[in-house]
């Protein structure tokens, strides 16, 4: 599941255009994610300039 940190996000929107499930959608300022969509593949976080998007892999109990 990932975690988007909304005081670093610029909204600029490169995260919702990398995302091959389409589970991030940038709507006027903030992105939404569809964690039924996330495959937690983390390309986001990889790509977010400003570092906004964390990825948590640990699965829950």
């Amino acid at each position: 599941m990932i975690q988007i940190n909304r005081e670093l996000c610029t909204y600029c929107g490169g995260c919702v255009c990398v995302c091959p499930t389409g589970a991030l959608e940038l709507i006027e300022t903030y992105v939404e994610v569809d964690n039924e969509k996330c495959n937690n593949c983390g390309i986001c976080s990889g790509f977010c300039p400003m570092g906004a998007i964390k990825l948590d892999r640990t699965e829950a109990k």
